[in-house]
């Protein structure tokens, strides 16, 4: 739908390991022993996506993209403002980036969107076009885009959104210049531009029986009465705490009846901030029971998260007050929904133990007036990809110079954070940082915590 943005005993476990504030990696390292979502989804014969930035398929969230997940969708990479911001200019750089790193990681890529009311070029909403014209440009683009990526995309949202909730056709530039046949007209162009791939309608607020989803389920059947190339729809998802429609399986199933394939498109489910123990475990309820619908219906594809991460979501930039609507937190630890998604889908992933990160002081050597301390970050079960440890001194401690670690004291309350090569903490090892500091009285040794 929008941009990606340039938020139970499992929860209680979680909800610890945040507290405590580690960074947990759900990367490879912290997830050796998994199963990863997109083996267990190819298990139920289903495809598990995710929504992706193309400058951000490095490192951590590279290594998350690739590992769990067996489909991919540029978020705004494909989108017409993007791949042609001037007429006759074309920039495919971040599509193309995201198409090589989906065939290196052995992923389906789906196409979004070719034609939408948003996110075009000003060139194209500001001009002034007959209807002869403005279909001419809207064949040209589709032509274009569809033939440079023939034979290497499974699926394509080739229109975006065309309804309004009451089941009346969105005013847009297309439906106004066009009529309502523009969506036939789309699906004809694009099919001739690549046969191969599923040509899907996709739009939001269609999760459930209601006007809306009437409307599309009318359009898609008449479509297929016409013989007009119609693969699939998409129910985007964007949902809201504690409103998974009741009817989401039963909404399924109909347009499955009607010969067509079903995929969940963008799911996230946001909630109001700040996120709690309560929330993030009714956040994996309500992923649960996405997943459950579409497990249970066999022409349902699968399901794609829009953006995994929580650092990577547009909706704190669209919702006001509200985020988290993402299966890992903004620190790539995966919060009690993706292991909800991973039930879901038959594994059997367990979440990292509290503590499974721990920081140690102690006093190395000491005298009259100072002394040389230690931290050590040590992880069994768990990994981190940076860290942070807090401690409170007792009168008369100061630190004076630390190495391997930026260290900051304010009063009594000492800050201490990864330099920034030794962040990563793998499972089973550890990392140390020393300072010197004075001391007078007496030189107790404080607690630490992580955070």
């Amino acid at each position: 739908m929008r941009s990606l943005r340039t938020g139970l005993s499992l929860g209680s476990v979680l909800t610890g390991i945040a507290a405590l504030g580690a960074l947990l990696v759900a990367a490879p390292a912290a997830h050796a022993a998994d199963t990863p979502l997109r083996d267990l989804a190819a298990a139920k014969g289903k495809v598990i996506g995710t929504a992706v930035t193309g400058s951000k398929l490095t490192g951590t969230y590279g290594d998350i993209a690739g590992a769990q997940f067996n489909s991919l969708t540029p978020g705004n990479a494909m989108k017409w403002e993007t791949v042609e911001p001037t007429r006759g200019t074309y920039n495919w750089a971040e599509a193309d980036q995201i198409v090589a790193f989906a065939q290196a990681h052995n992923q389906q890529v789906r196409g979004h969107t070719l034609v939408w009311h948003s996110q075009n070029p000003s060139w194209l909403t500001n001009g002034t076009w007959t209807s002869a014209q403005l279909s001419s440009l809207l064949q040209d683009h589709i032509s274009t885009e569809v033939t440079r990526y023939k034979g290497k995309l499974a699926a394509w949202d080739v229109v975006n959104e065309p309804f309004n909730e009451d089941g009346t056709y969105r005013s847009t530039l297309w439906y106004n210049g066009l009529g309502s046949d523009y969506i036939a007209q789309a699906l004809t162009w694009a099919h001739a531009a690549d046969p191969s791939a599923k040509l899907y309608i996709n739009d939001y607020n269609v999760e459930g029986v209601n006007a809306k989803s009437t409307a599309l389920y009318n359009l898609v059947k008449s479509l297929k009465e016409r013989g007009v190339p119609i693969d699939g729809v998409g129910l985007q998802a964007h949902l809201v705490l504690g409103q998974v429609p009741s009817t989401l399986q039963q909404n399924i199933q109909r347009f499955a009846d009607l010969g067509v394939d079903v995929a969940v498109t963008e799911l996230d489910i946001r909630m109001q901030l700040p996120s709690d123990s309560a929330k993030l475990t009714q956040q994996a309820a309500d992923y649960k029971s996405v997943i459950d619908a579409c497990v249970a219906v066999s022409r349902c594809y699968g399901v794609t998260v829009w953006g995994f991460t929580d650092s990577d979501s547009w909706i704190p930039d669209v919702f006001s007050g509200y985020g988290a609507a993402t299966p890992y937190d903004e620190n790539y630890l995966p919060k009690p929904a993706y292991y909800a998604i991973a039930g879901s889908l038959g594994g059997t992933t367990t979440p990292p133990p509290t503590g499974a990160c721990t920081a140690t002081y102690s006093v190395q050597s000491q005298w009259n007036t100072g002394f040389t301390g230690q931290v050590r970050i040590a992880c069994a079960g768990a990994a981190l990809s940076s860290w942070k440890v807090n401690w409170t001194y007792g009168a008369g401690q100061r630190i004076t110079q630390a190495w391997n670690a930026d260290c900051t004291q304010s009063g009594a309350a000492v800050t201490c954070a990864n330099a920034s090569y030794n962040g990563t903490v793998p499972n089973g090892g550890s990392v140390t940082f020393g300072f010197n500091a004075s001391w007078s009285g007496s030189n107790p040794v404080p607690t630490v915590t992580l955070g």
